[in-house]
């Protein structure tokens, strides 16, 4: 790892509508000028998820521009090479990837679905919310890893580490 290079990071969740969209956004700002967030899905939906984008909206990160896809565009041919893939939901975790080119490092970082929460307009907006905190809480503390100190092992350690902090859904930290 070297400091003077951006790292590509794809956030893979089965329908890429919520919390791989929420990721995705909050890294790339979070990360500005280290990282560039890139997500993805199994089996996309298709569409963001509205209260994913009011979410961001509400916490001031980039709301716009975002799209459900396949994570087959990022196994493609002249797709950026990514060097860290995490897969946040437990899904996604279990599905066959595709072969990634340049056998980045994985770890998975699974959050509560907020999109398959039942309620109110109000208790739906708070699982929101609540993934979206998660996934900043994880993200702050993979931005913060001394990449260009550490040795290969210790990060991968620290990879799964993160996965495992508050609001896991799995508390092994398998790897995507």
């Amino acid at each position: 790892m070297t400091a003077d290079r951006v790292y590509n990071v794809l956030f893979l969740c089965t329908g890429n509508s919520a919390r791989s969209i929420l990721a995705e956004s909050i890294l790339n700002r979070e990360g500005k000028d280290r990282f560039k967030a890139y997500s993805a899905g199994a089996r996309p939906k298709g569409e963001v998820h509205p209260l994913a984008l009011d979410t961001l909206r509400a916490l001031g990160y980039e709301s716009t521009g975002f799209s459900s896809k396949s994570w087959d565009e990022f196994a493609e041919a002249g797709a950026p090479q990514m060097d860290f893939i995490f897969t946040v939901c437990d899904n996604a975790a279990g599905e066959a990837c595709p072969v990634w080119i340049g056998h980045p490092m994985t770890a998975h970082w699974g959050v509560e679905d907020p999109a398959a929460v039942e309620g109110t307009l109000i208790e739906k907006g708070q699982a929101f919310s609540q993934a979206a905190r998660f996934l900043k809480n994880r993200i702050i503390a993979f931005v913060s890893l001394p990449l260009t100190s550490i040795d290969k092992l210790a990060l991968e350690t620290q990879l799964r580490a993160i996965g495992t902090m508050e609001g896991t859904t799995n508390s092994r930290g398998d790897v995507a």
